[in-house]
């Protein structure tokens, strides 16, 4: 089988929010209540899942922490052109 990831994000517009939101997270706050609270992408109605996909098919900032970061540990900020993201890897294929 390919190399495939389950993630799920929250995207914000800056890095200082990015930065708050992941202590709350760390702090004990859930990560999809926060998702469907502040992101800014369609997926936080989701709690920010992304679903399953493989290498190559979102921006490679992304990409590299997907592929690279340890599964179940919130990751970020991630800066890509549509601005700052928190992480998770929820599952991986290598």
């Amino acid at each position: 089988m390919s190399k495939s990831a389950k993630a799920r994000h929250i995207l914000v517009s800056s890095e200082h929010e990015c930065e708050s939101l992941k202590a709350q997270i760390e702090g004990g706050a859930d990560f999809a209540e926060l998702a469907r609270q502040h992101s800014s992408c369609p997926s936080g109605q989701r709690g920010g899942e992304l679903g399953e996909f493989g290498p190559g098919q979102m921006v490679p900032e992304f990409d590299k922490v997907v592929f690279s970061a340890p599964v179940q540990t919130v990751q970020g900020p991630v800066k890509t052109q549509f601005g700052f993201h928190l992480l998770e890897v929820t599952e991986r294929n290598d």
